[in-house]
């Protein structure tokens, strides 16, 4: 019998613990491969709360709920989660070990799912709560599975050969350098559970989950260089079983589990942020001595080579296109007040497909009108959309995934009144410069070998300390060629707070976005976000290697929110630059009424 209702569900859930003898289990937003986004088989926190943001979890006891999410989702998940069922607990402030000693009795087993866990968080958790007579077990099977009668079945997507061409290195050469990466190390195998590493190792992308082209499956690589990929039978074609050749054996994604109990008194490596415990504990009940050590994929795939980073400008070029005859329809279409969210959002997708070889977008697009802007995060469904208010910010964040390249751009703009009337505050415009004076000084700048981006973010935020305001997410992420949105090692952020990545040097090579914003609640929001390559600067006499930035995005500031007096001559120079480079890269690919309205944004300031 289908349950249509959260408490049902919940309900449904509290009975099988019972059944199980369990007093708890946690349940959070994740797959076996720790990644951004998740297939709908494994969103089992969406399907026993209602809750549709990308972090967060929930536990539950027999007599109590609460759900965790963070400062991004303080407005949604009150929207979505009932509260009569699930309290509301806020990250950092509230840990789970905190509610469950307070929640759960001495002795109490609390369940969780191994293979959706890393070890560092169970050790973490047992070292809070076991001192409390709290016993953490991993479930024999996921609880929720066995109460979620309609679960989707993972994607059965065909995997998918990426052209050598547009990788720039084939699989047998990365393979070689994990090879020597693991005879470096003293290791014979490393195992590779993250999909987008697996898709970059192998040149394979696939269709499996929202977002990311990437393929269900596991691979573990050897020290000579071969590797064992294991992956659902009927997602293979004979053009991917060409493309691997016989130095990777293919075998069933269901085997991978017995397959780590193979490395009898072999050295096993294991990322310890994508390695979940089931892994570990696959290979330490086979007798591997495994160890924890990062990925050797991640920082080779950080640092894109020159094919991938030409692909990257020329799908910018083609994305860029598109954003900008969105944006003219939008100027033309919202000022009647009669253009939603959602509409929006689907109009953008229309315009990126118009120019080919979009394969997917490569996130939610953030389409946000008015208040809505406030929340750096928002995804707009049937039950939040509201019509774009005449004579109000509105923000869309967006991006597309083409074989070339992924992409990522924010912009902010200005929606007139049907009257042409309407104007920005003078705060607006205030804010809006501020930001944009934060993203022209991470552009500009040129630092040494060396540096990480925690040591870079306060450029971008300066201009907004002296106005005693601030933004709470990071200004920097990196971003995948043909993956990820979400990159790592790399990011651009405070380096307190938690924040992954921002001790990780930056390296020419690597992509990252540069965007700082402004949220007032209730009332709007500014962020300004361009993707740049990392690359070498040639400093006459200089003492040492330098880096700084290559824009890649190309699409029109809007002039209407800039505040020209609080821009320096350097900064005016900056823009009118800027949108120089915009018309020679854009317009080519416009004409009509389209063109002409390129060519008035980017007149100079």
């Amino acid at each position: 019998m289908l349950m249509q209702t959260h408490e049902a569900r919940l309900k449904a859930l509290r009975e099988e613990l019972k059944r199980r003898d369990l007093e708890g289990f946690i349940v959070p937003i994740s797959d076996e491969h720790m990644s951004e986004y998740v297939g709908d088989y494994a969103q089992r926190l969406h399907w026993l709360t209602g809750f549709g943001g990308s972090a967060g979890f929930a536990a539950v006891t027999r007599d109590h709920a609460a759900i965790f999410v963070d400062g991004r989702y303080t407005v949604q998940v009150r929207d979505q989660v009932d509260e009569s069922l699930f309290e509301y607990r806020s990250i950092p402030a509230d840990t789970l070990g905190e509610w469950l000693i307070e929640k759960a009795d001495k002795g109490a087993k609390i369940a969780y799912d191994s293979w959706l866990h890393t070890w560092s968080w169970v050790e973490a958790l047992e070292n809070v709560v076991g001192p409390k007579g709290i016993e953490m077990v991993p479930a024999a099977s996921n609880p929720i599975d066995a109460v979620w009668a309609d679960q989707p079945q993972p994607s059965g997507a065909a995997a998918m050969v990426h052209d050598d061409g547009l990788s720039g290195q084939s699989s047998a050469e990365k393979r070689a350098g994990i090879a020597d990466w693991l005879s470096e190390n003293d290791l014979d195998a490393v195992v590779v559970p993250a999909l987008d590493s697996i898709a970059w190792l192998l040149n394979i992308r696939g269709a499996d989950v929202a977002h990311t082209p990437v393929a269900l499956s596991y691979v573990i690589a050897h020290s000579d260089g071969r590797a064992e990929l294991f992956i659902a039978p009927d997602k293979m074609t004979p053009e991917v079983a060409q493309h691997l050749g016989n130095a990777v054996s293919v075998r069933g994604r269901d085997e991978f589990e017995a397959a780590l109990g193979e490395f009898s008194g072999k050295r096993v490596s294991v990322d310890p942020d994508f390695g979940v415990v089931g892994i570990a504990q696959g290979l330490r009940a086979g007798g591997a001595d495994f160890v924890f050590k990062r990925d050797p994929t991640i920082l080779a795939k950080a640092i894109k080579n020159p094919a991938e980073q030409q692909g990257q400008r020329d799908a910018q070029e083609r994305d860029g296109a598109a954003v900008s005859r969105f944006l003219r329809w939008l100027e033309e279409t919202a000022p009647s007040g009669e253009v939603d969210e959602l509409t929006a959002a689907a109009k953008l997708e229309g315009f990126r497909r118009e120019h080919g070889d979009l394969r997917d977008t490569s996130f939610d697009t953030i389409s946000a009108a008015a208040g809505h802007a406030a929340l750096p995060h928002y995804k707009v469904d049937e039950d939040t959309n509201i019509p774009i208010p005449p004579g109000s910010i509105y923000l869309v964040d967006s991006g597309g995934q083409y074989p070339a390249g992924t992409t990522d751009i924010t912009r902010t703009v200005w929606i007139n009144s049907a009257d042409g009337a309407a104007q920005p505050t003078a705060e607006m415009k205030d804010r809006f410069t501020r930001v944009l004076k934060g993203h022209i000084q991470i552009d500009q700048l040129i630092f040494p070998q060396g540096t990480n981006g925690g040591q870079i973010d306060a450029l971008a935020r300066q201009y907004l300390w002296e106005a005693g305001v601030d933004y709470a997410h990071g200004t920097g992420h990196g971003v995948g060629s043909f993956l990820g949105v979400h990159e790592g090692p790399q990011r651009i952020a405070k380096p307190s707070g938690g924040q992954a990545g921002t001790s990780q040097e930056l390296f020419a090579g690597m992509i990252c976005s540069n965007e700082p914003g402004y949220y007032k609640a209730g009332e709007y929001g500014i962020r300004i976000e361009n993707l740049v390559l990392i690359v070498e600067q040639d400093i006459d006499g200089a003492e040492g290697r330098y880096l700084g930035f290559e824009p890649l995005t190309f699409v029109p500031l809007d002039r209407t929110l800039i505040e020209k007096g609080l821009l320096t001559e350097e900064e005016i120079a900056w823009v009118d630059s800027y949108h120089e480079k915009v018309r020679a890269l854009i317009a080519p690919q416009l004409d009509g009424e389209d063109l002409a309205w390129l060519e008035r944004h980017c007149a100079p300031l």
